[in-house]
């Protein structure tokens, strides 16, 4: 059974970095698409950046130049380093992984204070 864990999220000022992780377990082949989504308050959730196994990246237009997507296959591990954090990131962080089928992480709050 596949199993998205994220770490990494938390509290910090504007203008700052958080690095989220997103280890998958129960995988034998390997996954198509590693991606970061996010949700704010009232909003619909909407996709951060996405890498595909080969490390073709995609990225939202509002976190170009500021956030990186990286993965580490060996370990079907994930990363999104965000750095120049703004107030209007703040968002629970959801990590997706396209495998058999899309499997969800259980979230992670990244909290931005002005």
């Amino acid at each position: 059974q596949v199993h998205l864990v994220e770490s990494g999220g938390g509290l910090v000022q504007a203008g700052g970095s958080l690095r989220l992780s997103c280890a998958a377990s129960g995988i034998i082949f390997s996954i198509n698409i590693m991606g970061w989504y996010r949700q704010a308050p009232g909003k619909q959730r909407e996709l951060v950046a996405d890498i595909t196994s080969g490390g073709s990246t995609n990225y939202a237009d509002s976190v170009k130049g500021r956030f990186t997507i990286s993965r580490d296959n060996a370990k079907n591990t994930v990363y999104l380093q965000m750095n120049s954090l703004k107030p209007e990131d703040t968002a629970v962080y959801y990590c997706i992984a396209s495998y058999t089928r899309d499997y969800w992480g259980q979230g992670t709050q990244v909290t931005v204070s002005s």
